[in-house]
This record gives structure tokens, sequence and C-alpha cells, in this order.
């Protein structure tokens, strides 16, 4: 037969239409349950996890879908490997973002975002992943966020979760509260406004208290390299000192007693350093102008421009603090003693020191510090050197900061003096130490999660207001504790949430003594709604519990986590931190939530990333009708590696659809009489190996490459392929287009899903090749190589070496030695 099976000509023949077949098989993968995950029955469990949206009212972007189609194609090549795949979405539809549009547009958000999710829902549909609906989750549904306050209640019972007065950056349009990496050069990422610092009662989770925990899971991690290394940087372990010293009191500006004669003070103010050898050099100290002792160690002849300098710094963000380079600053009037030289040393305040690291007070190096040698030098400080490298004169004059310590020693140091600077960082601690002004410590840049925003749209924080009995848990049968459906919910300049208008809401008795108590009116930042999003995928139809303790044993952690590098640090971090304590509490049996991860790139439009921000962004819904999802799926995935992204031509599509276009030919067209040719079995194992390999590491363009290839050989002078050698490249195709792979693989006579068919046979003796490239060489140099069978003799393989005149006529006479290497190398020795 020159046509498969018995296919009427009209169906053999008829067109490729993807609209129509693409709508025919999303229909029957829902009367057939095909993309239903058995959680409870099916063996060999593997969780393919992609990163849930946020619904924005503008759907789904082409760039969301890059990032979906790319982990489901992952999730059904491990389906056809035979494994039982759930592949499960979700909305994270809290959010200032949510709030803003609805602000913006005049609606509130609890009418505007479930159309939002129906949109994404219709439009991830369209694209044919293979998701499993039953499952999905809403973070803004109280059958999930009384899931969320759950969370909050057990971190706050274990005592992880503590109430204080912080530093914040403050966007005064946004009107909330900004993390540091939403401050773009002094202004508000979403809105461009310049940014403030205020101070506000922030709720906050002791994170840093897991910080080595943290760091030291990373190293067994299968993570991508980029990301451990950002959340190596972002955790920050530095080794150094706690270093004491005692305030002695101030003396005038003119005249008055000198700092030696001034009675000591009390307090003393404590610095964390990681070079504890140049403390001889420290000639000044600069305290963060919010450092609580500021107020009882000024001077009252200074406190007036202490004050207006700590006004001033108030109005800047914490981030322009980081990286402004003008370096301010004002005395205190106080004086501190240098607890290893005995001098004294003049505080001062400057907004280049932060109360976020560390202590909120330095001491300062001018000799071997850039930063404090600009400060000493704007202000006139003593500079004074006490590292040199060999050769160097202790007295040598600095202009400018001596910062290259390799082979360097002190000097200028007392007793420490000509110490290399490495095995001086120790000793002048332990030195310290027996004088009760020093400690060894490790210290850490990660900081304390602030999960308070004053805004509406977010989970209310369960937590009730007692005057008599402090802040107490809302009791777990009480939960949730629902967002009220309120009109006016435009956040205002006080920093009080809008929640805060209602005081029928926030009226409540005190679940401990019953008395009259108020409700938090924060509402919780939306990263802790995706902390623990993953947990409640296989255990979403139940309402009794957050998470089923069958299900999760059976299918978490998660096997496969596909996701964004933009999230990199805080949305997994903060996930590796609540899983890490819910395992502490016996909630979980693990401790890192995600077995592997890799950060996918991104897609390019007009030279800048895809995003909403940007204004560049696609919706795919034009593609899908035009050419067909599976077409623009394969296009998305051919544009370049796939984590690494490409950029995004129209122009390209074209391509990956005549690829289809020609499969589905192929499959019309296919013969069953004779047998497959040998050649092209050969270029088909070849391929399936190719692709099997580049999908399992994620490098999809040269996967579809690779099909692409083999179709060039199947159809080379357009010549009528075997059934054979069709099949298998249907089943190649199946992850990258399902939908026309399902229905090419009806045609060919199957019954059941072509995702149940299994991934092709590979067999390595068809694959290999009859003939191979053999390296001639004469007296150890190339000369050139050879075509010959691969089972070729020495004897044999010489022959056909000297029958090529461009080797032939380095050789003078018959050689003296021949060396061969079956397959490999001849070398003739003459």
């Amino acid at each position: 037969m020159t046509r498969f099976q018995d296919q009427s000509d009209a169906q053999a023949h008829d067109s490729y239409d993807p609209i129509a077949i693409e709508a025919r098989w999303q229909d029957r993968w829902r009367e057939r349950r095909t993309n239903e995950t058995d959680l409870a029955g099916g063996p060999d469990p593997f969780y393919a996890l992609m990163m849930f949206p946020y619904p924005s009212a503008e759907g789904l972007h082409v760039g969301n879908l890059f990032a979906f189609t790319g982990s489901d194609i992952y999730g059904r090549f491990q389906r056809l490997q035979g494994h039982t795949v759930f592949e499960p979405m979700g909305f994270d539809a809290f959010g200032i973002h949510s709030e803003n549009y609805a602000l913006k547009v005049g609606e509130h958000p609890m009418r505007l975002i479930p159309r939002n999710v129906a949109n994404f829902t219709r439009q991830l549909t369209r694209a044919g992943l293979m998701i499993d609906w039953r499952y999905v989750v809403d973070t803004t549904d109280p059958s999930y966020y009384r899931w969320t306050q759950w969370v909050f209640v057990q971190l706050f019972r274990r005592g992880l979760a503590y109430r204080k007065e912080a530093a914040v950056n403050w966007c005064p349009a946004d009107k909330t509260v900004l993390a540091n990496e939403q401050v773009i050069a002094g202004a508000c990422e979403r809105c461009g406004s310049k940014v403030e610092q205020r101070f506000l009662a922030q709720w906050f989770f002791r994170i840093s208290d897991y910080a080595e925990r943290l760091l030291n899971n990373l190293d067994g991690l299968d993570w991508s390299d980029t990301t451990r290394t950002a959340q190596r940087n972002w955790i920050g372990r530095s080794e150094g000192a706690e270093i004491r010293f005692k305030v002695r009191g101030s003396r005038a500006e003119v005249g008055g007693p000198q700092p030696s004669d001034l009675e000591p003070r009390t307090s003393d103010l404590v610095v964390f350093t990681t070079r504890p050898d140049t403390i001889f050099g420290a000639t000044y100290m600069v305290l963060a102008p919010e450092h609580p002792l500021v107020d009882s160690i000024t001077t009252p002849e200074r406190l007036e421009s202490v004050q207006a300098y700590r006004d001033d710094t108030a109005r800047q963000d914490i981030v322009a603090r980081k990286v402004n380079r003008q370096k301010t600053g004002v005395f205190t009037g106080a004086w501190a003693v240098n607890p290893a030289s005995g001098d004294d040393m003049p505080i001062w305040i400057a907004d280049y020191v932060l109360m976020d690291y560390g202590t909120g007070a330095i001491m300062a190096v001018p000799g071997h510090d850039e930063r404090d040698f600009e400060f000493a030098t704007l202000f006139d400080l003593p500079i004074q050197r006490v590292i040199a490298p060999d050769g160097t004169p202790a007295d040598a004059p600095l202009t400018e900061p001596f910062v290259d310590d390799e082979g360097a020693h002190l000097v200028n140091s007392g007793a420490f003096n000509g110490t290399p600077v490495g095995e001086a960082k120790r000793q002048v601690t332990e030195w310290l130490a027996t004088k009760g002004a020093a400690k060894a410590v490790v210290n850490y840049r990660l900081h304390d999660w602030c999960i308070s925003r004053q805004r509406y749209w977010g989970p209310p924080i369960p937590v009730i207001h007692c005057d008599a009995c402090g802040p107490q848990a809302v009791p777990e049968q009480d939960l949730p504790v629902l967002l009220p459906d309120v009109a006016d919910f435009r956040p205002d300049d006080t920093g009080v949430s809008p929640l805060a208008r209602h005081e029928q809401w926030y009226r409540v008795a005190c679940p401990n003594c019953g008395g009259p108590a108020r409700r938090e009116t924060d509402v919780s930042d939306t990263f802790l709604d995706s902390a623990w999003y993953f947990l409640r995928y296989p255990s979403a139809d139940r309402d009794d519990v957050p998470f089923g303790e069958a299900m999760t044993r059976k299918w978490l952690p998660v096997t496969s986590y596909i996701g964004g590098n933009e999230h990199a640090v805080l949305h997994l971090m903060y996930s590796r931190f609540i899983t890490m304590v819910l395992h502490d509490m016996g909630h979980l049996d693990f401790e890192e939530p995600f077995t592997r991860f890799r950060a996918h790139g991104h897609i390019i439009r007009d030279g800048a990333k895809m995003s909403k921000t940007k204004g560049n962004i696609v919706n795919p819904d034009q593609y899908f009708e035009q050419w067909g999802a599976d077409s623009f799926r394969m296009y998305l995935m051919f544009l370049g590696p796939f984590q690494e992204g490409g950029d995004f031509r129209d122009a390209g599509i074209s391509g990956v659809r005549s690829f289809l276009n020609r499969l589905w030919l192929a499959v019309a067209d296919a013969r069953t009489d004779g047998t497959p040719d040998a050649d092209v079995l050969r270029k088909l194992h070849q391929t399936i190996r190719k692709v099997g390999d580049d999908t399992a590491r994620l490098g999809y363009n040269t996967a579809i490459a690779a099909m692409m290839e083999y179709m060039n050989t199947l159809r080379k002078g357009d010549r009528t392929p075997h059934v054979d050698e069709v099949r298998p490249l249907v089943q190649l195709v199946a992850p990258y287009a399902p939908h026309i792979a399902e229905e090419l693989w009806e045609r060919l006579g199957n019954a059941t899903s072509v995702m149940d068919g299994g991934w092709p046979v590979f067999d390595e003796a068809l694959a290999r090749e009859d003939s191979i490239q053999l390296a001639v060489q004469v007296n150890g140099k190339l000369r050139g190589t050879i075509g010959v069978a691969r089972d070729i003799t020495q004897d044999a393989a010489v022959a056909a070496a000297m029958a090529e005149s461009q080797i032939a006529k380095f050789v003078t006479g018959a050689p003296r030695k021949v060396i061969f290497v079956p397959g490999r190398l001849l070398n003739l020795v003459v």
C-alpha cells in the first residue's frame, strides 16, 4: 500500500488545519481526562512545577508563554519516559499590581481579578499545557489564604514572627512599603516616583535565624549555578569580630576638657568588622543616623545639627544611601576609646552607615578603606597606616587607601607589627577577647523578612492586639480572617492600611481574655502567598488541612521547578525558609522544597526583556489564531537556548509551521509495504538519541533542529516514507506540538493518547555509521582523512591511505612501522 492502512484519499490528503485540530483535541483531553493525574495511585511520581503567574488585566503575554511552554515540554517528556506527571497551575492574584490597576480603572479588585483569572485560564488551555485543572489554586480565594494565615500562626507560635518599628522604603505614589529590590536609582520600580524613608511598625519573620542552614543546604541542591550563586550572595556570610568601644563623653568645640578628662558613659558601642586586624588604624567611628544611641550620646551643643541631619536622611530611600557616592556626616560631640590603642575617637553619624547591616555602627579605618578614606579626607580626620607590603616603611604616607592585603603585614600595631594579615585577624580578635573587648562572630547580609503591607488587596495578618495581653494569634478554628469587601480601599499618605478605616471590622474581643481588642490592619506580603503554594497543589481538593500527609509524602519535594531568575533570591529563599520551619515543627518530612530548579531565559523584543513595565509585551492570542498553538510553541522554543532566551521576530514562525506541514504530509503519504530504508533508520535513531538528550537538559532549540534535519532526510528527493520511519517522529514531536501529535498518532492507528505511547526506543546498533573518517598521520603529523568502513583492517586501511595522492606523497618506500587504532587513527612511520 502507498498510503497508511486503509485511509481514504480524502483523509490522507486533507490539509493541516491547526485551529480545528487543536480545538478538537482540547475537547477530547477534557472528555477523556487525559491531563488528569492519578495522584493517589499513579506510579513513579514526577511533580513538574512552573511558577504560577500574576493574572494581569492584559492577559497572558508571550514572555509568560515562553516559560510555561518550556516547563510543559519537560513535563510531557517525563510522562513519555513512564512517569506519572503532575503539572498543576494557579494564580498569584493578590498584591499591589492588581490593586493599582483596579484603582486606575475604577473597579474593585474583588470583581476584576476573577475575570483576569478566567482569561488566563482560557489562554493557558489554548496553549495546550498539560495542566490538571482540578487542582488549581488562587491566592485570593479564602479557601487558600485561610492556610496562608495558618502558616503565619505557626511561625507566630514558634516565636519566629515579631513586630517592631523599622526603616522602610516608602513610595508616596503607590503609598506602600517597597523592598530594596523594588527601588531603582532612588525611584519606585513600578511608577518611577522618588522613594522616601519612613519608620513604621512592621511584622517580620526571623529568617536570619536560618541563614547558616539556608547557605549550607545550597551545596546539595540541583539548581542552576547562577541561582545558587545569587542566593549565596544574598545570604552574605562573613566572618569577623564584634568589638566593644567605651563611649567616653564629649568635649567643647573650643576649649573645655579633653576627651581623656571626661567621665566614661555607661553605654558601649558595638561594631561588627571583618577586619579586626586593622583596629589600630581605627581613628573615628560612624553610626547610622537612626542608631538608638545617637540621642543619648549627642552633646547639647550638637543636638540641633545632628537632628537636622537625621531629618534629611529620613527623606532618602535606603537603596540610595547604599549607593550614594557623596559623603556627608555630622559630629555628635561624643568620643569613644579604641580598645587596642587607647586613643580617643570622635563619633560621627553618616548616611552611608545603615542599621540593617551589622550593628549600625562602624569603626572607620581610613588608611585601608576607600569609603572611610573619602570621609576622613573630606572632614580632616586622622588617617593611620597599619598595613604595608614588604619593603614599605611603616611611616610611608598614604595618598590613597592601601587595600591590597596579599603578602602584606601589620605595622603601627604594637605587638602585632610584622604579623601577616591572614594570621593577624585571628590573633587580634583573641587578644581583644582577653580584654573583654571582642568576640569572634559570623555575620550575615540576610535580614529578617518584613511581611507587612499597608495596602488593602492581600490576606489580613491574623493577629489581634490586646492592651492587656499583647498581640494574640487568631485561633486556627477562626481562620480565615476574611478580607472585607469595602468600597474605600485606596491607600493614603498616613502609612496606615485602608482596613484601619473600618472600625466595625477591626474591633473584636481578645481571644485570650475576652476584653476589647483590635485586629491587625496590615495585610501580608504576596511573597508569603507564594512561599508555600507548591505544598497546596496536591491537596487543593481538601478544605480540612493545608496539605494532606499522604499526598505530601508521595509528591513532595517538587521534582522539577522551572521559573524566572528574577525570583532566584526572594521567592526561592522564602519558600525554602517556610519549608524548613514547617519541617522543624513536624508538619513536613523534608526541609528543601525543590529538588531541581532551572531558570529559563527571557524573550527580548525591541532590545529589552518583554514585560508590562517595558510596554513591549505581545499577546499570544493573535498567533494562536493565525498559526496555531503548536506552531507558536515550537517557534518560541526555537528562538534560542531555553535557559538564555531569544529575540522575538514574527518572521521566524513560518519555518516551524512548514515543518509541521511536512510532518502532516509525511504521515498522510506513509507506506506500509516493504521495509524502512537503512540510511533513514540510522538517521532516525541518531535523532531519537539527540532529541532525548537535548530535551532532558532543556536544550529545546537544538532538539527541534534535529527533528527538522531528520525531516529533510525522511523526505529527501520527495521520497515516500515508510510508516516505521514516521511513527517515532510523531512521538518525538509530542512534547513540543501535542495537538498535531495526537491527531497524527490516531491516524497512525492508535486508540490511546500519544502521551501514553511512550518515548521511541533507541537502538545503538541502528544509529551506528557504517563508514567513518579515519585520520592518517605520517611520522606523527596529520596528512589527511579517508572515508573507510567502520570495521576496516589495518592492511586495508594502509592500502586506502596510499591510494590518496595527498597522503602517498609523504611516504617514501615501505613504512618501517604502522600504528593503527581501529576507528580512529592510522600512523605511518617512514
